[in-house]
C-alpha cells in the first residue's frame, strides 16, 4: 500500500463495550494505518446486538450535533466522513449534517441494515432513510443483503459468476455513485465487487467456513485507510479482503464467535507502508 500524508477521518458509529465491531475496530485500524480517526459515537451499547443478548444502551443524538458544532468551531477539516451502524433517523440526520458541514470530505456510508437475507433486529424502519443517505455518499459499502434491499430486488440464492458480481456492483454505482459490494458467494470463494469512478473489479478469497460479526466493519476500515493512503479502490479492496481473512485465520476456532475476530495482534501489519 502506498504512503501518503495522514488523513483525518470522522467516524460516526456506535460504541459497543463487548464485541469487536464499529468504533472499537475503526479507531485502532485507522490509527495503525497512520491516520487520525475522530470518534463520534451515536449510541453506547453494553455489547453489540448480534448474539450477546439485549444490550443496555444510551443514545447520544444531542451529543452528536453538539460535537459537530464544536469541531466546526475548532476549524477541523475532515478528509473523510465514514458512517456505520445508525440505529435511528436522528443518527442518519447526524451523518447528513456532517456531509453538509464538510462538503469536500470523501463521504463513505456502510449501510448497516441486514445480512444473510434478513434485517438486523429493529432495522426494517431504517431502510428508506438509509437509501436517502446512500444517495448523498461518494462510496457505499453494502453486503449482498443490503445491496438487494437498497435496489429493491429479491435476495439471490446460489453462487455468482464474476460477470454477475460486476453487474450488481455497476447497478449499485449507477444508483448511488460508487459501491464496493461484499459477501458474494462464488463457488469456493467469497468475493467483493466494486464500481467506483473509472475502476471496476472483482476480488476473490477462498471461503473460510466460519462467520463472525464485525468483519464488515473491519473490511470497510482497512479499505478506507488504504484509499486515503492514495491506493486505488481495487488495491484497497484487495488489501481489506486479505486482512479480514488473516484475522479470521488468527482467531481460535474454539473462541466464542459473537466476540469477533482477533484482529488486534495483526495491527502491526497495517503499519507497514509498501
Amino acid at each position: 500500500m502506498k504512503q501518503s500524508a495522514p488523513k483525518t477521518i470522522l467516524c460516526i458509529h456506535d460504541l459497543s463495550g463487548i464485541g469487536r465491531c464499529s468504533l472499537s475496530m475503526a479507531i485502532p485500524v485507522l490509527a495503525a494505518m497512520g491516520h487520525q480517526p475522530v470518534a463520534l459515537p451515536t449510541v453506547v451499547l453494553s455489547s453489540h446486538t448480534g448474539g450477546l443478548g439485549e444490550p443496555a444502551r444510551q443514545t447520544l443524538s444531542s451529543y452528536g450535533i453538539s460535537a459537530l458544532e464544536h469541531y466546526k468551531e475548532l476549524g477541523m477539516e475532515f478528509d473523510c466522513i465514514y458512517s456505520g451502524y445508525l440505529a435511528s433517523s436522528e443518527d442518519q440526520a447526524l451523518v447528513e449534517r456532517a456531509f453538509t458541514l464538510w462538503p469536500d470530505a470523501l463521504k463513505v456510508v456502510d449501510p448497516v441494515l441486514a445480512d444473510h437475507g434478513k434485517f438486523y433486529k429493529g432495522m426494517e424502519s431504517q431502510l428508506e432513510g438509509m437509501h436517502n443517505l446512500c444517495s448523498k455518499a461518494d462510496l457505499i459499502l453494502p453486503n449482498l443483503t443490503e445491496a438487494c434491499l437498497l435496489l429493491n430486488r429479491p435476495y439471490p440464492e446460489g453462487n455468482f459468476t464474476p460477470e454477475e458480481a460486476q453487474a450488481l456492483a455497476d447497478e449499485l454505482a449507477n444508483a448511488f455513485g460508487g459501491a464496493v459490494l461484499t459477501g458474494l458467494p462464488m463457488e469456493k470463494h467469497l468475493a467483493c465487487a466494486g464500481s467506483y469512478q473509472r475502476s471496476r473489479f472483482v476480488v476473490k478469497r477462498l471461503r473460510i467456513d466460519r462467520s463472525y460479526p464485525g468483519t464488515g466493519d473491519l473490511f470497510a476500515s482497512v479499505l478506507i485507510g488504504a484509499m486515503l493512503r492514495g491506493n486505488a479502490v481495487s488495491a484497497a479492496a484487495d488489501a481489506a479482503a486479505g486482512f479480514v481473512c488473516e484475522a479470521i485465520q488468527n482467531t481460535d476456532s474454539s473462541a466464542q464467535p459473537a466476540l469477533g475476530v482477533w484482529f488486534e495482534p495483526l495491527l502491526g501489519r497495517l503499519c507497514e507502508r509498501n
